[in-house]
């Protein structure tokens, strides 16, 4: 539910994907949209053409074709996706479609019938295979070596890795196991390899992604291979071995996620947990179709931070879920005031075609939706307002993502993941700091989301 960092649009993104081309080399564009999982899929396929001898456009007009990766959660995000296409389409004209939105190739063929082909989310060989026909490769075996890194779409010092696919939930308002099937884990060794490769070629953070990270492995019995087992304790004890930050998103809160705390207090992996909770109240949590322990959840809380008292949580909340009752959102406030998570995005809830939750009675008034949004956010902001001015002369390890014309400096710290939470930015003394370094700064000052620090060599 999560923009791309950045929004990778050609016309956007010139100094990420941008490559000198050839005399004659056939070259592809690429615009990517939805979550960090699509991007990694992005990443493959831009790889993978790479690798035949492709060159990668930043422009619409330089390219031969351009792909457009998909985004079909909501219907906002699927009304993005068409408006993508139709502007690939209008700019360039050979446009092949792909990503989650082309598990409806009829939904994408009925506005746009003359897009050059549709395949669905992370179907590689397809998009592959839509390319060839559409722009025949020309490589050039003297000139066309792909980069021991790949094609990234991230900046070079962070780099997403997805463990898994798909999801075996069953959430009403969730569409994605119909569009990206059931949990289907990779090999231990496979991801173990690809983050070695990663931190080979300079990436200093690795961010943990799947649909649900805390599942790593139970669709292969956690598989042992090649030496490692695919359970995501054993991953991320492993991961902390190769000296990059490890930050895990989208883990939900089984009994076994407090296995990883103690890899946190020893500072093997970030202490971080981004976990969907959704709701508070049983009853909203039951028509969600999810569990309902929210008391318990509190409990589990509390047992993190005594284990690793630094550890951020953060977490996404729909309001306005069809039947949420007022008592049901004051019961969600009531627990936000207990929780106090530091980091927290909230989601008016929509229909999303397809989702089991568009037949539930007593849907919820759109102006009575903004108002809870609102006033969610509204306590949210107070609660991430107080806890970042409690870190105000503190010293923090931060990690710098860039530094403008001006030599400010944007950061994030351990507890700041990139693109959705909020940043550190140093203001003076930043000529010795490059981009992907990682410093300690002490904090002066504090605002809603964002903190500012001077660096201390």
């Amino acid at each position: 539910m999560s923009t791309n960092p950045p929004d990778l649009r050609p016309d956007l993104a010139r100094s990420t994907i941008s490559e000198a081309s050839r005399p004659g080399q056939p070259v592809i564009g690429m615009v990517s949209l939805g979550c960090p999982k699509a991007l990694v899929d992005s990443e493959r396929i831009l790889t993978r053409l790479r690798a035949e001898g492709y060159g990668i456009s930043p422009d619409y007009s330089g390219a031969d074709a351009v792909i457009v990766n998909t985004c079909g959660f909501l219907d906002s995000a699927k009304a993005e996706s068409l408006e993508a296409i139709g502007e690939a389409l209008q700019e360039n004209g050979r446009v092949i479609v792909t990503g989650c939105l082309g598990a409806e190739p009829e939904y994408i063929t009925g506005t746009h019938p003359k897009v050059l082909a549709v395949t669905g989310p992370h179907q590689y060989e397809q998009v592959l295979d839509a390319v060839h026909s559409a722009v025949p490769p020309s490589p050039d075996p003297f000139v066309d070596l792909l980069p021991s890194s790949g094609v990234k779409l991230t900046p070079r010092h962070y780099s997403y890795l997805k463990i898994s696919e798909g999801c075996n939930h069953k959430c009403k308002f969730c569409i994605i196991p119909d569009m990206r099937g059931r949990l289907a884990s990779r090999p231990a060794h496979a991801v173990l390899r690809e983050a070695e490769k990663l931190v080979e070629n300079g990436v200093k953070e690795l961010l943990v992604i799947s649909q649900d990270t805390s599942a790593y492995g139970v669709d292969t019995k956690h598989a042992e291979t090649g030496g490692h087992r695919a359970h995501i304790t054993d991953l991320a004890r492993d991961l902390g071995d190769l000296g990059a930050w490890v930050r895990l998103h989208y883990v939900y809160p089984y009994p076994h996620v407090r296995d990883l705390i103690p890899l946190m207090a020893e500072g093997r992996i970030l202490p971080y947990l981004d976990i969907p909770f959704q709701h508070a109240h049983p009853d909203t949590l039951k028509r969600m179709a999810r569990p309902a322990a929210a008391a318990k959840t509190l409990d589990e809380i509390n047992a993190w931070r005594a284990i690793c008292p630094d550890i951020a949580l953060r977490s996404t909340f729909i309001v306005g879920y069809p039947g949420e009752t007022e008592e049901e959102f004051q019961t969600l406030l009531d627990w936000l005031d207990e929780a106090r998570l530091d980091r927290v995005g909230c989601f008016k809830y929509e229909n999303v075609e397809g989702a089991r939750s568009n037949d539930l009675p007593d849907h919820v008034p759109e102006p009575v939706k903004q108002e809870r949004w609102e006033r969610f956010m509204e306590k949210a902001q107070a609660i991430s307002e107080e806890k970042l001015a409690a870190k105000v002369g503190s010293v923090q390890d931060v990690i710098v993502d860039d530094i403008d014309e001006d030599g400010i400096a944007t950061c994030r710290t351990k507890a700041d993941a990139p693109e959705i939470d909020g940043c550190l930015f140093i203001d003076e003394g930043t000529e010795t700091l490059s981009v992907g370094d990682i410093v300690s700064v002490e904090v002066d000052e504090a605002g809603e989301y964002d903190l500012w620090g001077q660096f201390r060599p």
